[in-house]
């Protein structure tokens, strides 16, 4: 999605991609568990092996030490983290082939900022320059995303605004425009912390620089389901996020054979009483973009949760 010059100048400065996970590091005690789980899994594996060698397979094992210790590191690192992905909601994923629109294409983002500027003259200073940099594992680009704090008092003025916007621009259906108000719409906390975090990262910058991915690597899922298989530094986008992606890259929902959109880093109650088990999404059809709601346990092939990935500012 990057064009060659783009590549060439983000593999001119490399950085450390460490993670940052939002719920924090280890515990003591679960450090000592994985110790423990891991100390006697070797010792099982090594005692199996002893009884499967003579002596000179031994002598041909101790004389490959080199090259069989990182394989042995790397086959149980990757062996822990196929077991940390959650079969909570295993059931509500069902397969998907959609895939994003050919004419869609991630724009720089010095051409995201420039456009997000044109459209809300009042945002401020951006980070442009850490879209130089290596992206975070699991991330496809790096998106211009103002924090909603620098457009309006709250948070559902600012997706209010945002989807104004988008509504002047494009075809668009809003089903639930006089019900987007606090009671009915909200960040789910993870994507609150998350925003935070970025924000006291990128302190002072009314627009934040982030690694996202657009739904690909969530599609098929239940929204519950998609926020289950989060990684550790990872957080689903609401609606606000989604809009301004959209302002941005309109592509991404210009075709109904494409993959839409869920907005699974926000929740929703339908009757307004707090019972938030609802999703927003963002449709597309012949009359252009369509703006719903769906159950949060109800998977469809049809829809991908976007998402966004934090990292050490090192």
């Amino acid at each position: 999605m990057r064009t060659d010059a783009r590549k060439a100048m983000k593999m001119a400065i490399t950085h450390t991609i460490v993670p940052l996970h939002l719920s924090g590091n280890t515990t003591d005690e679960q450090n000592r568990g994985i110790q423990e789980l891991l100390g006697e899994s070797v010792l099982e594996a090594y005692r199996t092996a002893i009884e499967q060698l003579d002596e000179g397979r031994a002598r041909v094992v101790l004389e490959m030490e080199k090259k069989i210790r990182p394989e042995i590191v790397t086959q149980i690192i990757e062996t822990i983290h196929r077991y940390t992905v959650s079969d909570k909601y295993k059931e509500e994923q069902v397969a998907s082939d959609r895939v994003y629109p050919p004419a869609y294409k991630v724009r720089a983002v010095e051409v995201q900022v420039s456009e997000l500027r044109k459209t809300f003259p009042k945002l401020g200073a951006c980070m442009e320059k850490i879209s130089r940099r290596d992206l975070p594992e699991g991330a496809e680009d790096w998106f211009a995303i103002p924090r909603w704090e620098a457009l309006a008092s709250t948070y559902n003025e600012a997706v209010e605004l945002v989807m104004g916007v988008l509504s002047k621009r494009r075809k668009f259906q809003n089903r639930i425009s006089d019900k987007m108000g606090p009671t009915y719409l909200r960040q789910s906390e993870r994507s609150k912390l998350a925003s935070k975090i970025l924000a006291d990262q990128q302190t002072g910058n009314d627009i934040l620089v982030v690694a996202l991915q657009a739904g690909i690597r969530h599609r098929g899922c239940s929204a519950r389901r998609a926020r289950a298989r989060l990684e550790g530094n990872e957080f689903a986008l609401g609606v606000f996020e989604v809009a301004c992606l959209l302002l941005t890259h309109p592509e991404r929902v210009s075709s109904d054979e494409a993959l839409m959109i869920d907005c699974g880093g926000d929740e929703y109650s339908v009757r307004g009483d707090y019972t938030f088990d609802r999703v927003p999404l963002f449709d597309f059809d012949i009359s252009g973009i369509e703006f719903s709601i769906f159950y949060e346990d109800r998977s469809r092939n049809l829809w991908g949760t976007p998402s966004g990935f934090l990292y050490k500012m090192v």
